[in-house]
């Protein structure tokens, strides 16, 4: 296998500083270039997108081709962070072949640095045969949004000793399948913690307490964006929804009123030029 990407290393040397690493998630050129400004360690490309993004109730519902379309977006606006992208439901669970097909598809036609996967067991499986065909992956412990049937809530995982234990031999097996990060979701934070004491690899929490390694938030959750119910571990950094609305009912306005656009929203032509092309626009027929 190659030696790790620049940027895969750089994780690993955040946490051997204890210094927590920052991962947003990004789906378009705009979302891009605010986490490249704001200085991350981490853009997602997310299957989240399927949500916040594309209108789907479900992220298992995202497709290859739409995700890849919005990750060539969110490449041509990160420049300095490592990039990784999601693989969307059933683009890798069914076998080693698979599952590197669809990576190289995001390594090749998006040019990201690293994929995700979730879940252990089989997974964990096929995160190493990705990983031996020289693909940095990510893995995904905890709750797992793709394994979610349609209408079944979103829980916490890892409450109970059964569960709990189940995380943690998920985690041990992605790590030693040759993950460089595991992300922990929705799991209490001591059992977070007590589980990312038995690894190595950096691990990045979202509603995993603030014992691992770096957190990650969905760009449009921290920014206000999101609509409907929120996860407990959502903390809003902005409410830019209603100034949005706001500002478009204002130009909605204006216009309705005869103010915009005004004098100065419009480009001037030579009064010569411009009797000329009257003089010799036909008239109504």
């Amino acid at each position: 296998m190659n030696a790790p990407h620049p940027r895969v290393r750089r994780l690993a040397e955040l946490k051997q500083a204890g210094t927590p690493i920052v991962m947003v998630t990004a789906y378009d050129i705009v979302s891009a270039r605010v986490t490249e400004a704001a200085g991350v360690d981490v853009v997602l490309v997310g299957d989240s997108a399927a949500n916040v993004v594309l209108g789907y109730e479900n992220t298992r519902d995202v497709g290859v081709d739409e995700l890849l379309s919005l990750a060539r977006a969110v490449r041509r606006g990160v420049q300095t962070p490592l990039l990784v992208c999601d693989l969307p439901f059933g683009t890798y669970e069914a076998s080693d072949e698979l599952a590197v097909t669809t990576s190289r598809r995001f390594m090749d036609e998006v040019g990201c640095d690293a994929v995700k996967i979730e879940g252990g067991g089989a997974i964990a499986e096929r995160a190493r045969a990705v990983v031996a065909a020289g693909i940095p992956v990510m893995g995904h412990v905890g709750l797992l949004p793709q394994h979610l049937a349609p209408g079944v809530p979103a829980r916490a995982r890892g409450r109970g000793v059964d569960e709990a234990l189940e995380i943690a031999r998920s985690a041990r097996e992605l790590e030693d399948a040759g993950c460089f990060s595991i992300v922990f979701e929705a799991v209490p934070a001591a059992v977070a913690q007590a589980i990312g004491a038995t690894l190595t690899v950096p691990t990045i929490g979202i509603g995993a307490g603030a014992a691992t390694d770096g957190q990650v938030l969905v760009f449009h959750d921290l920014l206000g964006l999101s609509l409907g119910r929120q996860a407990r571990f959502v903390k809003h950094y902005a409410q830019l929804f209603a100034p949005m609305v706001d500002a478009v009912r204002a130009f909605a306005g204006d216009v309705r009123a005869h103010r915009y656009p005004a004098d100065e929203h419009t480009y001037p032509v030579d009064p010569d030029q411009l009797a000329a092309f009257l003089a010799q626009l036909p008239g109504d027929r």
